[in-house]
């Protein structure tokens, strides 16, 4: 299992990039906003999940601990894989994206329109139902009905911080 990864970035794809580690190249597949500001010949730490199949093996990067985390709760759900995982981790800040899913109502909301912008054809992303899934993984505390914003505020501040994954 490789945990992480730290080296010189040798190249950056469109959907990956490169790093090199003790003249080992190894390929990391990421969110734009991380190839976004990988530049060539620059170093580069990224936390990493690597996947294994009987006909694959890859490695997807994240720059913290918490969206590597997110990344493999998304991957309890069932209709989930790791390129939507990823795109959905990629998409918001981890924070942002398990705030909306606690105030439930709305993190199917913000969910659809996430695997809709990636355009992700999978039947159980685009009926929802991953969203649905992800909501029930993640909620800590029961829920309780809210009759404004301002109580589905508060009632998240009172479970102190974010998820911790």
């Amino acid at each position: 299992m490789i945990a992480s990864v730290e080296g010189v970035v040798g190249a950056v794809a469109a959907d990956s990039l490169v790093i090199e580690v003790g003249g080992i190249g190894y390929r990391v597949f990421a969110a734009p906003s991380v190839l976004a500001t990988a530049q060539p010949g620059g170093r580069l730490k990224l936390h990493t999940y690597h996947l294994v199949r009987e006909d694959q093996q890859a490695l997807y990067g994240f720059r913290s601990t918490e969206e590597l985390g997110f990344f493999t709760l998304l991957l309890t759900v069932n209709g989930v894989g790791p390129k939507v995982a990823l795109a959905i981790v990629g998409s918001r800040p981890t924070a942002d994206l398990q705030l909306a899913i606690m105030a439930s109502d709305q993190a199917v909301l913000v969910l659809r329109a996430v695997l809709a912008a990636r355009r992700v054809t999978s039947a159980a992303a685009r009926n929802g139902l991953a969203c649905v899934e992800v909501a029930s993984s993640v909620r800590r505390a029961p829920r309780r009905p809210a009759t404004s914003g301002a109580a589905v505020r508060a009632d998240t501040r009172s479970m102190g911080s974010p998820l911790a994954i």
